[in-house]
């Protein structure tokens, strides 16, 4: 426990290492397991425990990204359905997991799914209908942000539907995944765990980054007020909704980078996968026409230099 004489320290550390995690974000893309080193010694004024713990993260996070490639080659090889679910609460992590695993995978096998709040004509479907379109054909990995279980969650603690829509709900939703299951889909569910403190402190820091304010929503703040509704709602809905054929995974949030490694890492032992095949490409020699010349492009056709 932290005293209060430490607290100011404590914060302080937690807002910076928000921002690292916010740097090594962009930093991400940008660089490769041959650039580690070199990037790690330009850290040299960083405290030894930092370097270490995020060298192992972008090392680790590097090799589990290398075996999603492969994962996805194999999902593509033997035409695998793959669906993945992806909740928690607001803050709790799930966006940046998702990002990780999508970053370097083909946008055409590998999709996120992120539905908005249903229409007027959606409202009157059967519950589900509007989750169907975007299930996953045959060599498709596809991530759902949010799904269904919104009527578990969201919906039933703002009032958006009424306690006999979730009682159908939680009828409905295990018989759904089973015939999901039945038909061939391999489907994961994962719920981003963190505490009370933490989102709070998540909220904090949006609220006072202009780049992450638009993360912020009405319902988000609202659901700060509402933390024990949402915690009823969410043992409730694992304790209805944890089957055999399709179980629950928690994964322990509150460390951003340790849950992102945690996730992908198990996500990876969930489908069974080697090294697909894949035929060698040889460039043609290009052709050329002795009878075309390249006209030049108006220079006002250009976007201007400004940097």
């Amino acid at each position: 426990m932290t005293s209060s004489a430490d607290q100011p320290t404590f914060e302080m550390d937690r807002i910076k290492r928000e921002i690292a995690d916010s740097f090594d974000e962009e930093l991400e893309m940008e660089i490769d397991e041959s650039r580690l080193e070199t990037m790690f010694r330009d850290l040299s004024d960083h405290p030894e425990h930092e370097q270490l713990d995020r060298r192992v993260y972008f090392r680790e996070l590097f090799r589990l990204q290398h075996e999603l490639v492969r994962l996805q080659d194999w999902v593509q090889h033997k035409g695998l359905k793959v669906l993945a679910i992806f909740e928690g609460r607001d803050s709790a992590g799930k966006g940046g997991a998702i990002k990780r695993i999508t970053q370097r995978l083909n946008p055409r096998v590998c999709r996120v799914v992120a539905l908005p709040a249903p229409n007027e004509r959606e409202r009157t479907q059967w519950y589900f209908q509007r989750y169907v379109p975007h299930l996953p054909a045959a060599g498709e990995i596809v991530l759902f942000d949010r799904s269904w279980y919104n009527r578990a969650g969201v919906e039933r603690v703002m009032g958006f539907c009424t306690e006999d829509e979730v009682e159908e709900f939680f009828r409905s939703a295990p018989e759904f995944e089973r015939m999901l299951v039945r038909s061939g889909i391999i489907l994961l569910k994962y719920w981003f765990s963190i505490t009370d403190d933490e989102q709070q402190f998540r909220f904090n820091v949006r609220i006072h980054d202009p780049l992450k304010q638009w993360k912020l929503s009405p319902m988000d703040v609202e659901s700060r007020r509402r933390w024990e509704d949402y915690t009823r709602a969410k043992e409730l809905m694992l304790e209805r909704t944890h089957i055999p054929e399709a179980p629950w995974w928690v994964v322990e949030a509150v460390d951003k980078k340790r849950a992102r490694l945690n996730c992908i890492s198990h996500l990876l032992t969930q489908i069974p996968y080697e090294d697909a095949p894949k035929p060698s490409v040889v460039l043609p020699d290009r052709v050329r026409h002795s009878d075309y010349t390249r006209h030049p492009i108006p220079r006002d056709m250009y976007v201007p230099e400004v940097y």
